[in-house]
């Protein structure tokens, strides 16, 4: 295994973007859906980043690349169509011990996006290691379809019973009641759309 799978809390982090193209306003909205706090570097910006930063959403640090404006960042990502650029930026990142994504080139990265299926609070990640982002797409694809977005719903309220049932229930009682709500049972009766809330399950019983 070359790569070890996790998920970041993002949430408050500062995160920087050296881009200001289509590539750095993809990577852009996945940052601020994750609630990190996103500075993009770049002498110019997309009219989608022209947008978010009218509204305050993030900082738009006009101009070149320099490596002191990495200082304080948690994660950095390098989106430009100038490999040169890119290779400064992973540098700089290498040296001040900040993980680095640079966009195509999984070389020069610290760590890599994978493709994700996301769902409400379900997330599926897709990672071929860099071997075909293609076939990662594909099977990314593939899952959308087995896991729709019905599944969205079922796990919020599946959360706020969690709560419930961790104040109120003792242990034992607790295991059983999420067993029984995460079996391969119910995630077939809920793509086929015969469940839209472990409430009905409790009604039922």
């Amino acid at each position: 295994m070359r790569y070890y799978p996790a998920f970041l809390d993002l949430n408050g982090r500062r995160c920087v973007v050296v881009g200001g193209g289509k590539v750095a306003s993809r990577k852009v909205s996945s940052l601020l859906k994750a609630g990190a706090m996103v500075t993009v570097i770049s002498p110019e910006l997309a009219p989608t980043l022209s947008r978010l930063k009218d509204r305050g959403l993030i900082t738009h640090v006009r101009g070149r690349f320099a490596p002191g404006r990495l200082r304080g960042a948690f994660l950095v990502f390098s989106a430009t169509d100038q490999p040169a650029e890119n290779e400064r930026v992973a540098s700089a990142a290498r040296r001040l011990n900040i993980p680095v994504n640079v966009a195509d080139l999984p070389e020069l990265c610290s760590f890599i996006v994978p493709s994700v299926v996301e769902r409400g609070p379900l997330l599926i990640a897709v990672s071929t290691s860099g071997a075909s982002p293609a076939m990662s797409r594909a099977i990314r694809l593939e899952l959308e379809k087995l896991y729709g977005r019905q599944f969205a719903g079922y796990l919020r309220a599946l959360s706020r019973l969690r709560e419930k049932a961790m104040r109120q229930l003792p242990p034992g009682q607790r295991r059983k009641l999420f067993k029984s709500m995460a079996s391969d049972d119910i995630i077939r009766t809920i793509r086929a759309g015969g469940i839209k809330s472990p409430a009905e399950l409790i009604k039922d019983s």
